[in-house]
Formats: C-alpha cells, structure tokens, sequence
C-alpha cells in the first residue's frame, strides 16, 4: 500500500472535464465485474462508498469470461453508478477499483485494486482460469500476478483458513492478503427479520414448506447431472403443503436457456428465482435447500437450513478446501427413492450444530465484515473521512420470481371422516396417465380429455364473465361427469355447485383473532367431492366441513334464498 501511495503522489494524475458537475468529487471508485455473480457480489460492498461523503461510483466489465452474456444490459439497469466501457476505465485515474473476481489484465488498471471473493471462499479449481490443477480459482499465481508482482493491494479472504492455501499457491501474494469475512453472509443475517415477508412472496404460508433446490455451474452440479430434479419435486410434494423455488448460478443463465428446460416444471407450479437478485431471500425464506458444492448450500446450512446434497463436486473443488469437506459430511438426497420421505428424515435428524463447524471454516469474522471492509476502503480515499457510525448491512430486496404460473390439473387423493375431510394434491402434467385418486381441474386447463375426465373443476378468478351461477350452469352441461363445480367469488368465499344441481355458498369461517383465510376453491371443489363420495345423502346446507391441507380451514355453507 505505501508504495502505491508514493506512485500516486509522483505520478501526474487524469483529472476528468468537471465543468459541468454541480459539485466536485472526492473520490471517484471503480467497480469491476467480469460476470453477473462477481457483479451482484461487488454490488454488496458499493453501499459502503457513501454518495454523501462525495465519493463517485463508477463500474466497468474486465472483458474476456465466457459467462459475461447479459452483463452490459444489467449493469446499464443499474441507478446511481455509471458504467464505463474497459478502454475507459483503463485510460482513467481512480482513488479505488472494487473487484469480487480477479484476472491478471486488472493490472491495465490505474488505481489500487480490492479483491474480493465471489463465493463462500475460494474452492473450485478451473484449470483455464488458474493455468494448473492445484490453486483454487482466485488464489493462483496466474491471476494475481503480473510479471512477478501481485496485482491487486489487498486480497479479501473470508477465514482465516485460506492463508495457508494462499501461502502454497502464491506466496509473494500473502503479505497482501486480509481476513475479511464474507459481507453477503453478513447480509443474510441480516435480512433474517425479513422472513416472514420473503415467505410470503413466496407462498409459503399457511402451512406450506419452502424447498429451495439450488445448482452451481458445470456438468458436476446439481442440475448438470440431474435436470429432472426441480420437476420430479413440484410433482412429487403435494401443492398445499410445499412451495418449490429454483436458484441456478448465473453462469448456467449466461450460457444456457434455463426457462426451456424448466417450463413443464414451472408449469407445475415451481418458482424461478431470477439470476441477478432474489436467491438470498429465497435462501432467508427457505425450510430446506437441496443443492450441491455451490456456495448457496453452505450458505444454507450455516443459516440453519435443513440441507441436503445430490452432488458433491469433487471432481472440481480443492481437496484442501471447507467445500470440500462440507460435501463429504452433508446429508444426501437420493434421488432413486421417493423424495417427500428423506426430506421429513433429514428434517427430523437435523442438528443445528451438526455442520457449523464445516460452515464456520469458510465464513469468518461473522457480523464485522462491513465494519472491516469499510475501513479498508476508506484508507485509500485521501481526503475523504470515514464515517463515524457503525456501518450496518441492508437487508436483501424480496424475492420476484419470473413469470410465476399455477398448474390446472392437480390429481388428489384423500379422506372423509365424520369430524373432517384431508386431502393431498399433486400437479400434474400433460404425460399423466395412472391417478392416485381423482382428477380436478381449473377452467384454465385446455386439454379436452382432462378435462372430462375431472371430478371437480374450478374458475379461479373472481371477477370474470359469465356471473358465476351462469358459467356453473354451462359448464355442468359441457362436463357431465362432474361432481363439482366451482366460482370463485372472493379469496375466501365461492360459489359451489353439485351433480344434483343445488347450489350452495361456501366461506371461509374467520376464527376470532386470526387473520381471514385464504380459501383455495379447488381444495374446495374436491373436499366437497370426498365427503359427497363418503356420505352421498349429506346435506351441506347450513352445515360446517372442516378441510384439513396443510392447515385446517372451516368452511361454512349455505344455499341460495328463495326467488321472490
């Protein structure tokens, strides 16, 4: 540091055109990106640079990866910080460049570089990254040196761990390295209060689990060896009881079209969480993760996450590394045997402590790193105090998923007893041919055959055309096969009609103190069915059903008055 604070005073520094600025910078920072993941990371530490204390905040993309698709596009979407392109912003002079990825071209840059990692440590050995099969990718000689001499002035590690592995695979890189911890894990302690909300985004409420499937890059993650996972568990997890939502590195989005191999699974229901922000809510929100050597399973497991691995990653990850180790001592899911089952398992096994000491070992200086981070910063902005408040991390933004769909077929299986009805079901697809139970359907499913086939079939708009008693009239002569029909009318009241013609109006009972009841009108169509299959001369009218999902919901009913 101190002899590029002496080049610095020596060397004639670029002053920028400011005749037109209302008022004189500071400091101007840099950001460098080379992908989306190193983009969204650095974007964790930029709200250390405040605006207010006249620091400048511009960001670039370091050319030359192969996963950089769509990065000019993202980072021109971004409000407050002005991208330059490479030639630009190697041509300038910067106080500060912030990078959460390493390559040795960095050393083009005019400024003292921070490096960052852009996971939970530094783990995977990329051999046309690293130039060999030994350095973990951001730790290798190859990236961090440039004739001889490292390139960046501070080398962020997130443990202390990672020394000796820096010490083995650059050693004259070690006096520039500094424990740093890992800001977003910070981030995501910090955004624990949000989860009730991120939950709700989710649609995990009333009752319902979140299993969050999340996969790396390359032919050894999750879905590179298994891309049939987020389908068989939107079909296998019955609909009341399970939210599904997938997080893909951003690499697989760079390279690949995700939203092709997903679509029959987001047909079923599953949630698609979008590759630049939403991942670390879903994680926040998650009941169990299912993933692979990716840094969101660690992440997972070191928030407490129930977590289970389909793939380790071995065939990539340094030996040496907490990753490493973490995939050997993960529970595992199996995916030749039934899925529902080994998530309870895992559930009802789960030890808090059981993998913190393999989390603990890449995420380091819990809750200080921004307070670190910021001090490390502002040591090269000369002129500009650091700010004397403790710095604390924002929570992440919620979660959006893309273009979220609900299944129109759904086979349901269940029972009728005196006191209630239970009931499970399942999304089903177009292939579905052997039905646990009976099918129900929405009037937005299309195909004819499913459609006639359907015990029960439910409009699940309210405000639609025809008037609710007309569309039950005309779709019980178009499917007389039915038992049940119903029109939504509110979230918690509908109107329901049976094969015999009566109509009924079913509404959610409010219990006193409770929030009011979201009333699912195909639950409600096929929780008339079973108990009208049960007890076929039950009078409904007046009477109160008990409807048992994943949470219990009364309902009560009553018949239409008298014409007058």
């Amino acid at each position: 540091m101190a002899l590029f604070d002496l080049l610095s005073r020596l060397l004639p520094r670029r002053v920028d055109d400011d005749r037109w600025d209302t008022w004189s910078a500071k400091a101007r920072v840099l950001a460098v990106t080379r992908t989306l993941t190193s983009a969204t990371r650095v974007l964790d530490v930029l709200p250390l640079l405040r605006p207010q204390d006249g620091i400048e905040l511009y960001i670039t993309v370091n050319p030359g990866s192969a996963f950089a698709a769509g990065l000019d596009a993202y980072l021109a979407s971004l409000p407050g910080i002005t991208v330059l392109p490479w030639s630009e912003a190697t041509r300038r002079t910067f106080d500060l460049a912030v990078a959460c990825t390493v390559h040795r071209s960095m050393h083009q840059l005019r400024a003292p570089l921070v490096v960052l990692p852009h996971g939970a440590g530094y783990n995977r050995l990329v051999r046309p990254t690293t130039g060999d099969d030994r350095s973990p990718a951001g730790l290798s000689r190859h990236e961090l040196t440039w004739h001889g001499r490292p390139v960046p002035v501070v080398i962020g590690l997130s443990h202390e761990e990672q020394l000796e592995r820096l010490r083995l695979a650059c050693p004259e890189a070690l006096p520039r390295a500094r424990v740093v911890g890992d800001p977003c894990f910070d981030r995501l302690l910090d955004s624990l209060a949000e989860r009730d909300r991120y939950r709700r985004r989710l649609g995990a409420v009333a009752g319902r689990k979140l299993v969050v499937v999340s996969s790396t890059w390359s032919a050894h993650s999750s879905l590179g060896r298994f891309p049939e996972l987020p389908l068989r568990l939107v079909r296998e997890l019955p609909v009341d009881e399970y939210a599904v939502a997938v997080v893909l590195h951003p690499n697989i989005w760079a390279r690949h079209n995700p939203l092709g191999l997903l679509r029959e699974a987001e047909d079923s229901g599953l949630l698609i969480i979008p590759p630049h922000s939403g991942w670390q809510a879903a994680l926040v929100a998650a009941d169990w993760v299912v993933g692979d050597h990716g840094s969101v399973s660690l992440y997972g497991a070191a928030l407490d996450r129930v977590t289970l691995l389909t793939v380790t990653g071995e065939e990539e990850l340094d030996p040496g590394s907490p990753t490493y180790a973490f995939g050997r001592g993960a529970p595992a899911l199996d995916l030749d045997r039934a899925l529902e089952p080994q998530l309870h398992r895992a559930a009802e096994l789960h030890d808090r402590s059981g993998l913190a000491a393999l989390t603990e070992r890449s995420l380091g200086e819990r809750g200080h790193s921004v307070r670190i981070l910021r001090e490390i910063l502002y040591s090269y902005l000369h002129g500009v105090d650091e700010p004397k408040d403790d710095p604390q991390p924002t929570p992440y933004a919620d979660p959006v998923p893309v273009d979220v769909r609900r299944p129109t077929s759904y086979d349901v299986v269940g029972e009728a007893t005196a006191e209630e009805v239970a009931l499970r079901r399942y999304a089903v697809g177009p292939d579905h041919t052997a039905a646990r139970g009976f099918y129900a359907v929405t009037a937005e499913e299309s195909r004819l055959r499913r459609r006639l086939s359907a015990e029960v079939i439910a409009r699940t708009e309210a405000h639609a055309e025809p008037e609710p008693a007309t569309w039950l009239e005309r779709t019980a002569a178009q499917l007389p096969g039915l038992a049940v029909a119903v029109a939504a009318l509110e979230a918690n009241r509908h109107l329901v009609r049976l094969r015999s013609g009566l109509l009924l109006e079913a509404e959610a009972v409010r219990p006193w103190g409770s929030a009011p009841a979201r009333l699912d009108p195909v639950v409600l169509g096929a929780a008339v069915a079973l108990r009208l299959a049960d007890r076929p001369d039950a009078d409904l009218t007046g009477a109160d059903l008990v409807i048992r999902t994943a949470q219990r919901i009364t309902v009560r009913f009553t018949a239409r008055p008298p014409a007058r």
